[in-house]
């Protein structure tokens, strides 16, 4: 068989694209056995923890439930929603936190703050400045709303690094009901363990006044715990939802229809 010089030239292009293929295979195996040897076989090995799925109410022996308006009743969160009357948001330029009274009121009567109390409830291996229970000094936890491990350290510069939330927020409740309330049962919902978790800051003021509508947790794994503890705290006190609101705890709940009201224990 005569070989034409035509003949010559395409065999020796598709050498050299073969060669060329061989080495890109090469690059990206050598690419890959790089990343796996550094960060890679970590993320195989490791998948990220996921975050908590639900949060404490009471620490039984040292923390007191708070009177509420009314009991939670002990049923799906889904079932409790729908009690709740469905009103338009009253005018908030009357809003004043001191309505709820002085911030962190020792309202169960157990001798220490509630600030302290739901850190101590919240935080593991919690340590006290001078030993004093009343005065948490450190510690860390899976915060809920993120899902990440925060450490908690007592100081000017770093407490606000953990905040005490409020998951129906102050100004929420103003506008829903809370202003039909009583000065001393505003002082309870602003102190009441079922409304309130030590979260992280950022998230926190990242939430602010927001309803389920509008803010929730970036942590998926605690929405319905989040949304079944806002209908609780709200059939506690008598507080109402609004449309938006309602439509968007009852697309949380239907991935999770076995979800209950949240109660103290």
């Amino acid at each position: 068989m005569t070989v034409t010089w035509t003949d010559f030239r395409r065999a020796r292009r598709r050498s050299r694209q073969a060669w060329l293929l061989l080495a890109a295979a090469c690059l990206a195996g050598l690419g890959f056995l790089t990343w796996f040897f550094t960060a890679g076989q970590f993320s195989v090995a490791e998948p990220q923890i996921p975050g908590p799925s639900e949060a404490p109410v009471l620490a039984r022996g040292w923390m007191n439930p708070v009177d509420a308006v009314q009991a939670v009743p002990h049923a799906s969160a889904a079932a409790v929603l729908d009690t709740l009357a469905v009103r338009g948001r009253a005018a908030k330029d009357n809003y004043d936190r001191s309505a709820f009274g002085q911030a962190w009121l020792d309202v169960d009567g157990n001798g220490c703050d509630t600030r302290n109390d739901i850190l101590r409830r919240d935080l593991e291996a919690a340590t006290f400045v001078d030993g004093a229970p009343c005065q948490v000094a450190g510690g860390t936890f899976r915060e809920p709303y993120t899902g990440h491990g925060v450490t908690f350290r007592r100081g000017p510069e770093t407490s606000t690094a953990v905040q005490i939330d409020h998951v129906v927020a102050l100004g929420d409740a103003w506008q829903k009901g809370a202003q039909r309330l009583t000065a001393q049962q505003r002082e309870h919902l602003a102190n009441d363990p079922l409304n309130l978790i030590a979260v992280d800051g950022a998230a926190n003021q990242d939430k602010g006044a927001g309803d389920a509508a509008t803010w929730l947790p970036p942590n998926k794994a605690f929405r319905c715990h989040y949304v079944a503890r806002q209908i609780s705290v709200k059939a506690a006190y008598r507080l109402w939802v609004a449309a938006a609101e309602k439509e968007a705890m009852k697309r949380i709940l239907a991935s999770c229809p076995g979800q209950q009201t949240i109660v103290a224990r």
